[in-house]
């Protein structure tokens, strides 16, 4: 109770000023220095959180735990067969894999036209014409990688497979470049490669919505083998993990049994390509953490000088302050009483140094935001740092202002007043 009518009484304040205005110079210094180490920590933890938003914006429809991979040329001979062979992936791989790799949670076989360098379909609707990709497709791969479709339309079923139907989903781009502005285009139809095909769906583009662009085309994979004659083969696998998998394990596991499949020496890294989006993002967090926790060592550290060197000024604020003290100890002031405002004095020169740096941080994060908002092609959005770790480092400052407050407290508290009385 005593403490909070010290913390409440105006004449504390008072001398709590007085005391910063007769070192102003000193004060200003040393607050810099506890603000900076704030400061520090907003803005590189913040940005560290930036480029996590910004790879999870980028990727966010698409299994973080997946990879793709690839036939290659072989670079060993093995099994009577010569260097330079290109092992063909086939669809029955897939069940192999999934068989017997059984960290596999979903495989999607894909064939692609005007992929990887090759020429792309071409795609007629009544006087309109264009150049698109085309993909071939099992159902499983939303799984993989989520298309978002259009009210009214659908993207490829089981059925669609079975039957070979020719259907087929096409982007955004396709449909403004192919179709009247108010014209629907679901039951409509394009001619891929001289072959009718019904639009069955429309999908959106996402800017996380994988490796595919907004006038790709999507038809069943069964279709695409019968029209351009690529009888079992398979161009790569889409593979997701499960979560609790890890990804690289999983990714030695599926090019150790294609190579068992397709007789290639065990020892040969160039057969089989693959990109692992699962490291890849692994890596991505390792660098945000390593940075999240940089900036915590460097904020602490660049914090506990700034306080140690408020502390500093609170011994010479006393020093200087003996009589003064002397006196009120006289008048009867005590101990309790010296004690707090000099701690008070030092909690407040540490949260105002604090609450600064954070305004001065939320504000470079701002700016950072407004020029990041509209990048393509750069993973990063958002740079934030959670309230709660806003409010801890806070609380730290005032923690470590408070304990750092007792040094001098102590000292000003140990002057007796009758010794004071004699200081001149």
């Amino acid at each position: 109770m005593n403490s909070l009518k010290i913390i409440f009484d105006s004449d504390t304040w008072q001398e709590i000023f007085g005391s910063i205005r007769k070192n102003k110079t000193r004060t200003i210094i040393t607050v810099i220095g506890v603000l900076w180490g704030i400061f520090i920590y907003i803005t590189l933890s913040g940005a560290a959180k930036g480029l996590d938003n910004g790879f999870e914006r980028d990727f966010e429809n698409i299994a973080m735990n997946s990879m793709f991979v690839w036939a290659q040329n072989t670079s060993i001979p093995y099994a009577g067969f010569k260097t330079g062979r290109f092992p063909r992936l086939k669809i029955e791989d897939a069940s192999l894999l999934k068989k017997r790799v059984p960290e596999i949670q979903y495989i999607a076989p894909r064939n692609a036209k005007g992929v990887f360098g090759g020429s792309p379909a071409q795609v007629v609707r009544k006087a309109r014409y264009g150049s698109y990709n085309v993909y071939g497709d099992y159902p499983v791969f939303i799984k993989i990688a989520t298309k978002e479709i259009y009210d009214g339309g659908r993207f490829l079923n089981q059925e669609d497979i079975d039957y070979a139907r020719k259907v087929c989903v096409i982007g955004e781009r396709t449909q403004k470049e192919l179709f009247e502005d108010d014209e629907n285009p679901i039951g409509g139809f394009i001619r891929i490669d001289g072959v009718y095909f019904k639009v069955i769906g429309v999908h959106k583009y996402n800017q996380g919505g994988g490796f595919e662009s907004d006038s790709d085309i999507f038809i069943p994979f069964e279709t695409y083998r019968k029209l351009y004659n690529t009888g079992n083969g398979v161009d790569w696998f889409t593979i997701a993990a499960y979560d609790e998998a890890n990804p690289v394990e999983v990714e030695n596991k599926i090019k150790q049994t294609l190579k068992r499949i397709h007789k290639v020496h065990p020892d040969d890294k160039r057969a089989f390509g693959s990109f692992n989006l699962g490291e890849a993002f692994g890596r991505i967090m390792g660098f945000s953490n390593g940075m999240t926790f940089l900036s915590l060592i460097v904020g602490i550290a660049t914090i506990l000088s700034g306080v140690i060197g408020i502390g500093n000024i609170l011994l010479i604020s006393v020093k200087e302050r003996t009589k003064e003290l002397g006196i009120r100890r006289a008048l009867g002031a005590t101990p309790s009483e010296v004690r707090m405002q000099i701690i008070l004095e030092s909690v407040f020169l540490t949260t105002m140094s604090g609450l600064l740096g954070i305004i001065l941080g939320a504000g470079i994060l701002a700016i950072i935001n407004l020029l990041t908002m509209n990048s393509e092609g750069f993973p990063y959005t958002n740079p934030t740092v959670p309230i709660p770790f806003v409010v801890g480092a806070l609380a730290i400052m005032v923690t470590l202002g408070s304990l750092i407050g007792l040094i001098p407290a102590q000292k000003a508290v140990s002057i007796k007043p009758i010794d004071a009385l004699r200081e001149e």
